[in-house]
This record gives structure tokens, C-alpha cells and sequence, in this order.
């Protein structure tokens, strides 16, 4: 195998790779031993038809594509390591020359890793967030708590007021015609909770138990309802129920029910506390998350396009698999909301370009303080995960190879870098 290197723009190269006519000759004949039993040629059993004759009937160029990707997934790996570029990209292959008896030749464009120019990066200056509890935070961790624990009155005396859940039959009519999805019976719906779309919630307000009414609507332009989009609506609507939620008392009882303490004051001190932590871890990640931002912003560098859409297929590729964790698959997830993954890949590309230059970013900082991955880091990080999964230390350390673990050291030198960083800040009131 030969191999030349051309450097292009914008952090890219060329890789032009040519294997012996020796080796793409063989790959042919692997591929007539794998594809002979598909051919049927008069006067000989199915698969029992010599290569010559195949090649007569069919032309050598019909096991060309298997031959191609039988030397092309041996070669590469070699020509990758040869070319001495820290590759961040699957290659972008073009065959070159492809003959029977010749020298196999192909291109693979790559992206390259992008040199980081870093900027101002110790002692940076930043708003400080602070992590304070005030009373309204209190009051509505309580109130939230209160609602969860009220009861539904039914009320006959008076119309829907915002916030009561009131029971409807529904009917819905577009162009005159019922649509799907469009009917319900005995549906709870809470007024001013927007599940229903436009200002239907609103035009129930001042009707009474019992009443008849017609509701329009419009339906939004986004609407996951290819069809629906845009459609004027009208909805026949019965009102069955009207109920409103009567919330418990904030006293030294309520206090009791809902927690370990037995007065109303030795509650809020217990919410007051966990709102505290909650508050500083949330600060913290907000400093930590505007220092690096900050180093990133002073920093330099340019990003190979091949480099972001790997990024993009990474993303897209744990969207759906947090998708399917719910129940739903990505194809049927496309089809609810009209997207498509090109739509939500463009969608997903300045968070994607985001994130590769942090993590650049962060690996030169590595690089330039000379940080390292201590023995501790590592044992710890290792009894984090043994603690997640219900493991043993051993037996997680045991399914670790050597790449495995050179990429969780590179991890938590970044890590160490992020620490480094928020260290040498200026966090300022």
C-alpha cells in the first residue's frame, strides 16, 4: 500500500491510498466466493459456476462494489495511522481507479483535529451567581406542596372562573367535517393550563354546569398534524362538571402530614436548607459554566464542517435512543411532529459546533498546564460508576481495555481543566 497526504481547507486532508493489483485481484475472488451461489448460468448448478464464466456472462465489475469495501475496511486503518493526522471524522470515500489487474486507488477526506489558539484563559473575570433563598422561594416551594395534596370541590352555584377543572364532552369539526382526535367524553380539563390549544381554555370561562356552547379555534402553524396546521376549528362542547381545588392550610397539621417535622416553622427551616444546596450547586454550574464560556470565547480555532456533522449524528443518535426509553421510536417520532432528522439536525448544529469547542478548548488548557488524570481520580471515578450500576470496582475495571481507559483519563483531565479554570477566576459581585 502507498499513501499521499494533501492538506486542504479548513482543517481537512486527502488521503489518496493505492493497494497492489495482487490484493484487489484476491478481494475480487473473496467476493465470487461469498455472491457465486446468487448467479444462476445455464449448464451449471446453482453457485457451482467457475469465475471465469461469471465474469464472461457478467462482467468482472459485478464483484467490484464487494471487492472495494473488503480492501478499503483493510487498508484504511493502516493509511489512518501512516498519515500521522489526528483524524476526527469517518472519511468521505471516492474510488479513484477500479480494474481487474490493476492497482486499486481511492480518496478518503477527512477532517483533521483543529489546532486551538488559546486566548486569555487565568484569572478571568466573570459575574459572580449567587445563591440565595428568599422568602417567595419558600412560599411557593410550600404552595407547590399544598396543591399536590389539595382536593377537587364540586361547585354548582357559580360559572368556570381560571384554575378550575372543569369535565366537557367535546365534538370537533374542521371544513365541516369531524377530524381525528377531535372527539372526547367526560375529558377533566384545568382552565388556564393551555392543553388545549388557542384561546380554547378562555372561552369556556363564564359558562355554567350544564351549558351548550361552540368554541373556535385556530390550529397553529406548527401543529404535529400535517392537515391541521393553520385550520380554523370549531369544537361543540358540553360542560358536565365544574370543580376547584380547596388547598390545605399552611399550619403546624399540614407541616406534620407532609414532612418529619411536627411544626409549620421547622418546615420551612428544612425547605429553607435544601432550597440553600440546591441553589449552590445550581451557582456553582452557572460559575463553572460562564468561566469556560469566557475562555472559549477568547480562544481561536476553525472547525471542520465533516467535524460538526459527526457531532450532529452523535446527537441524533441519543435523541432517539432517549426517545425509545420513552416508547416511542424515532420514525414514529418524525411522523407525529413533521420533522425530519435533517430539520432536527440543523437544529442541533450550534450546540453540536458549542461543544466540540469547549471540549477543544478544554483539551489545549490540558495540554498547556500539563494536566494529568491523578491514580485517585481515576479509583474514584471508577467507584462511581461501580456505585451507578450495582457492580463491584473489580468487575467494572475488568471490562475496561486499554482505550477504554486512556479516553476516561483524557475525560477527567478536562474535568481537572474546568477545575482549574473556575480556581483562577475573578468571580465578582
Amino acid at each position: 500500500m502507498s499513501l499521499q497526504v494533501e492538506k486542504l481547507e479548513k482543517n481537512t486532508a486527502k488521503l489518496t491510498i493505492e493497494v497492489p493489483a495482487e490484493k484487489f485481484d484476491a478481494a475480487i475472488k473473496n467476493a465470487y466466493q461469498k455472491n457465486r451461489s446468487r448467479f444462476n448460468i445455464p449448464g451449471f448448478r446453482k453457485g457451482k459456476a467457475p469465475f471465469e464464466m461469471i465474469k464472461k456472462m457478467y462482467g468482472a465489475g459485478v464483484f467490484f462494489e464487494d471487492a472495494a469495501n473488503e480492501v478499503i475496511d483493510a487498508s484504511y486503518p493502516d493509511a489512518e495511522k501512516e498519515s500521522g493526522l489526528e483524524i476526527v471524522s469517518r472519511p468521505i470515500v471516492d474510488v479513484e481507479q477500479i480494474e481487474e489487474g490493476s492497482n486499486f486507488i481511492y480518496t478518503a477526506v477527512v477532517a483533521v483535529k483543529p489546532e486551538v489558539t488559546l486566548g486569555e484563559y487565568k484569572g478571568i473575570e466573570v459575574q459572580k451567581v449567587k445563591a440565595d433563598v428568599t422568602e417567595e422561594d419558600i412560599e411557593a416551594e410550600i404552595n407547590s406542596v399544598r396543591n399536590k395534596n389539595s382536593r377537587l370541590i364540586t361547585i354548582e352555584d357559580r360559572a368556570i372562573e381560571n384554575g378550575d377543572v372543569v369535565t366537557i364532552d367535546f365534538d370537533g369539526y374542521v371544513d365541516g367535517k369531524r377530524f381525528d382526535g377531535g372527539k372526547g367524553d367526560d375529558y377533566p380539563l384545568t382552565i388556564g393550563s393551555h392543553t388545549f390549544i388557542d384561546t380554547f381554555e378562555d372561552q369556556l370561562i363564564g359558562k355554567n354546569t350544564g351549558d351548550e356552547c361552540e368554541v373556535n379555534v385556530t390550529f397553529p402553524a406548527e401543529y404535529h398534524v400535517e392537515e391541521l396546521k393553520n385550520k380554523p376549528a370549531l369544537f361543540k362542547v358540553k360542560i358536565k362538571e365544574i370543580q376547584k381545588r380547596e388547598l390545605p392550610e399552611a399550619n403546624d397539621e399540614f407541616a406534620s402530614e407532609v414532612s418529619d417535622f411536627d411544626t409549620l416553622e421547622e418546615y420551612r427551616k428544612d425547605i429553607q436548607e435544601k432550597l440553600l444546596k440546591e441553589k449552590q450547586k445550581a451557582a456553582a454550574t452557572e460559575n463553572e459554566n460562564r468561566v469556560v464560556e469566557k475562555v472559549v470565547e477568547n480562544a481561536s480555532m476553525e472547525i471542520p464542517d465533516q467535524m460538526v456533522d459527526e457531532e450532529v449524528n452523535g446527537m441524533l443518535n441519543d435523541y432517539a435512543r432517549r426517545l425509545e426509553s420513552q416508547g416511542i421510536s424515532f420514525k414514529k417520532y418524525v411522523e407525529i411532529t413533521g420533522m425530519t432528522a435533517d430539520k432536527i439536525g440543523e437544529q442541533m448544529k450550534p450546540q453540536a459546533l458549542k461543544r466540540i469547542r469547549t471540549r477543544l478548548v478544554l483539551e489545549a488548557v490540558v495540554k498547556a498546564e500539563n494536566i494529568t488524570a491523578s491514580e485517585e481520580a481515576v479509583e474514584a471515578q471508577f467507584g462511581r460508576m461501580a456505585e451507578t450500576y450495582k457492580m463491584e470496582k473489580d468487575q467494572i475495571k475488568n471490562m475496561f481495555g486499554e482505550e477504554q481507559l486512556k479516553m476516561m483519563r483524557e475525560d477527567l483531565a478536562v474535568q481537572e481543566a474546568v477545575d482549574f479554570l473556575v480556581a483562577e477566576a475573578k468571580l465578582v459581585d
